[in-house]
């Protein structure tokens, strides 16, 4: 797991360490210290730690002119024991969408195993974005499947032309751009 790293070739468009409304701003990263683990296993230093200890993110884009991020997951999206959600919605969306975010690409590659509960935080944050949407953009099937077994398929748009495999050959503006049509033709 240390050598999967966060997609950093976008931090020219956007470093959440830099960004005064991120809630990573300020950190400073040490690439030769490995210290967060996931299950004992080391991941590299440029996750951000959100308040769980078997999930893990990278925020890659925030445009808050117009209205979207795009963050990265690695490792066990565990709401059953360690209410992942309840740590991302409260340590990283409740901020964003505070600073007018409502437009959310979750990319989850990364994401080696899905433990689900009830989904009163995922309707939370869908409700908390009015007219926005959170798309969950190359998710493993076998994830998607346990999402939609637990209905979080409700509140988050995943699977078919959402399965963007070539989304780091985009630039962060194109993907939003992409990801916006796909919804868009899902809606009408």
């Amino acid at each position: 797991m240390h050598d999967i790293e966060p997609y950093y070739n976008w931090l020219g468009y956007y470093d959440p360490a830099r960004d005064e409304r991120s809630p990573f701003y300020g950190k400073e990263y040490n690439y030769d210290v490995y210290s967060e683990t996931i299950y004992g296993y080391y991941i590299d230093p440029a996750w951000d730690f959100m308040g769980s200890e078997t999930l893990y993110i990278k925020v890659l884009y925030a445009d808050y002119i117009n209205g979207y991020a795009i963050i990265e997951f690695i490792g066990e999206w565990n709401d059953a024991i360690n209410n992942d959600i309840m740590h991302l919605k409260r340590n990283v969306i409740d901020s964003m969408i505070a600073n007018g975010i409502t437009r959310f690409i979750l990319i989850g590659e990364n994401i080696m195993n899905f433990h689900g509960s009830d989904d009163s935080y995922y309707e939370e944050w869908f409700d908390d974005i009015g007219d926005g949407w959170i798309a969950a953009v190359s998710f493993p099937d076998f994830i998607r499947d346990e999402l939609m077994k637990y209905n979080i398929d409700r509140y988050i748009n995943m699977g078919g032309t959402l399965q963007i495999d070539r989304w780091r050959t985009l630039t962060p503006q194109a993907l939003c751009e992409v990801t916006a049509r796909l919804i868009q033709r899902r809606l009408e």
